[in-house]
């Protein structure tokens, strides 16, 4: 899935966005680069059922001892080189019959002359399987026999393609009739990120008896962040509908920067309704329309996605794995939030959970450059192998995992840290909470230069208000977009330029350096005299030589201010508390002598859905409808406006 907010988080090969936060990186697989591989770790797991019914869940392991060897380690690299050649062969056109009669297509990896059955890899894919071929040679040339697949309707398999709907049935299928080839030990498990990784929760929560485990990266999650994030749809909709339209590739289309930013400009300046993007572009698509005539998460999105009862019933053990930078992550933690939510306590110790530095592709390819920043070596993990340790561990009996060293792991980005760290939980991450209150002299808080502050005292009674004015018709922003930044995380377009309609707070200097991990909480006290608009919330740090680092962000529609599934137009002058809850996750090691820089602001980008103010439908909004906002945001002893964030151990 996806982009994020920032001055502009790019979605792999899509246009950029001029917010902070996450837009859907729903895309095909990066090639792997090569990276220093993982420590191996002797540690033992509980040996594998010897049968080949459908397996159990591994009880969890005891804590892991020593390092392995350098002599062991010298030997496990002999092995990869041996295996890196090893002969492989292929079943091509292999046919998978789903319950309806539709039959799936795949190709079949597996060790030349294979003598006994082994447990299967599986990617379901709506990206044409043969994108995925490397990964179905290593994973074959290590121990497990891999078969590429295309979704219904993608590829060579039968049917027509409906994104999301049929994954999850498709998915039990596919696992069951996979279990019983004679090549198959009964063991089945899934690989992929992004629409593979929703794939693997979809499939999971049809429970088929002979899933033994899964491990979803970078997974989408229909309905929280993707199509739309916070009820706010994305022109990149129709990007990637038209990728995964029809039954080929379409590669060389999606990736097509310039024509997709020159659409989604034509639509912004044209000022037209947002349910005609799909026309603009030149593809009129009843998927989009259909999604349009869903704007929240309703029964629609809720039926793709694991109910409480489901969760509660899944017993394998998973590992997730997301990225502070990825665009899929809302999606990905809001999977992992739910399991650890409902599940019984004893699968909730078998879910462990992996945090990188990493953007969308880099959650299965990392990279150590993303959007400006560069992070250290410890960064690159080898996750071909973090992938098979976790199926020999989980599939085969063997160790666990040597860099799974407890059930969270979370990388510290910033100079002077560039280290992984881990817990036990989420919730134990952070040692404190700290409060930072919104003020300004005078109301003054117009943008960087003349900025407001955020400061530990709480506001005295009688502090002037902050004010701005939103024009939804004022089209400046959209020049920024012509040509977005490749450093997108440390670009300042945004915060410097907006153009009237935002407010900006700074901190003071830290006086030591300190690691901030985990969500960060706004909370502001506003008055509108529109029935709705939509807002974002960007955290940033200024270093002391004056670069910045987008950290996260959020945002709001003004109507589902109270709530994501129930729209509430504003009652215009009341002054209400509006609460960002759904900023991304991150860690970093903020700098001695660094601020804090907090920019709240109305959100004008051609890479988000227009909101025109009028409280219509507002797919079916124009700029004949538009109204201006104006807004007050107040900072007093009685509202105060606040920044909490999370302070590391």
């Amino acid at each position: 899935m996806v982009k994020r907010w920032s001055t502009a988080f790019k979605v792999l090969m899509a246009p950029v966005v001029l917010v902070s936060l996450p837009v859907l990186a729903l895309t095909q697989e990066p090639q792997p680069r090569p990276s220093p591989p993982a420590a191996a770790s002797p540690a033992t797991a509980p040996p594998a059922p010897a049968t080949a019914p459908p397996p159990q869940a591994q009880p969890v392991p005891a804590p892991p001892p020593a390092p392995a060897s350098a002599e062991k380690e010298k030997e496990k690299g002999k092995e990869e080189d041996a295996a890196a050649t090893a002969p492989v062969d292929l079943v091509w056109g292999f046919k998978i019959p789903l319950r309806d009669g539709v039959r799936l297509n795949g190709t079949v990896v597996k060790a030349a002359g294979q003598r006994e059955p082994l447990p299967v890899i599986f990617t379901l894919t709506p990206y044409i399987a043969d994108n995925y071929l490397d990964r179905a040679m290593y994973f074959a040339r290590h121990g497990y026999v891999f078969v590429l697949v295309d979704v219904r309707g993608r590829g060579n398999s039968g049917g027509s393609f409906e994104p999301f709907a049929n994954e999850g049935r498709d998915g039990h299928d596919v696992v069951e009739f996979l279990a019983a080839q004679p090549w198959s030990n009964g063991k089945v498990t899934m690989w992929g990120g992004s629409y593979a990784g929703f794939d693997q929760w979809a499939t999971l929560k049809e429970a088929p008896p002979h899933l033994a485990t899964i491990v979803p990266a970078a997974s989408a999650h229909a309905g929280v962040d993707f199509p739309f994030f916070n009820n706010i749809f994305y022109p990149y909709d129709m990007q990637w509908l038209t990728f995964t339209g029809g039954v080929t590739p379409n590669a060389r289309l999606f990736g097509d920067a310039p024509f997709w930013t020159q659409k989604f400009l034509e639509l912004y300046r044209s000022q037209a309704p947002f349910s005609t993007l799909d026309r603009v572009v030149g593809n009129p698509s009843p998927v989009f329309q259909k999604w349009l005539a869903h704007p929240t998460a309703d029964a629609y999105w809720l039926a793709m996605s694991p109910s409480a009862e489901q969760f509660r019933r899944m017993e394998v053990p998973i590992l997730t794995i997301t990225g502070d930078y990825d665009g899929d992550q809302p999606g990905a933690m809001a999977y992992y939030r739910d399991f650890m939510r409902y599940a019984s306590p004893a699968a909730r110790l078998r879910h462990y959970l992996i945090i990188g530095p990493w953007d969308h592709p880099g959650t299965r390819t990392p990279a150590k450059q993303v959007g400006g920043l560069e992070f250290g070596d410890a960064s690159m993990l080898d996750m071909n192998r973090l992938h098979r340790e976790w199926y020999d561990w989980t599939l085969k009996g063997g160790p666990r995992p040597e860099f799974l060293k407890q059930r969270v792991a979370y990388y510290v980005v910033g100079p002077g840290a560039e280290t992984w760290k881990y817990a036990d939980d989420l919730d134990s991450i952070a040692r404190e909470r700290r409060t930072l209150y919104l003020g300004s002299t005078g109301g003054e808080a117009a943008g960087a230069f003349h900025s407001g502050t955020l400061a530990a005292a709480p506001p005295a009674a009688g502090a002037p208000a902050d004010h701005w004015v939103y024009d939804p018709r004022d089209l400046r922003p959209g020049v920024l977009e012509e040509h977005p930044s490749e450093h997108n995380l440390t670009d300042e377009s945004q915060a410097l330029n907006l153009f009237g309609s935002g407010v900006v707070y700074h901190s003071e200097p830290f006086p030591e350096a300190t690691e901030i991990s985990g969500y960060v909480k706004l909370s502001v006290w506003l008055s509108l005299d529109v029935p709705d608009t939509d807002l974002q919330a960007t955290l940033y740090e200024i270093l002391p030589d004056g670069r910045s680092v987008n950290l996260t962000g959020d945002l709001m529609r003004a109507r589902y201010r109270h709530s994501l599934e129930t729209e509430e137009l504003v009652t215009p002058g009341r002054v209400e508390r509006y609460d960002f809850t759904r900023f991304t996750w991150f860690s970093r090691r903020v700098s001695q002598g660094s601020r804090l820089r907090l920019v709240v602001s109305s959100l004008n980008t051609s890479q988000l859905e227009k909101n025109y103010n009028s409280g219509k439908p507002v797919a079916a909004e124009s700029g004949a409808d538009a109204r201006v906002a104006h807004v007050t945001l107040y900072h007093d002893a009685e509202r105060p406006s606040a920044l909490e964030i999370p302070i590391g151990r």
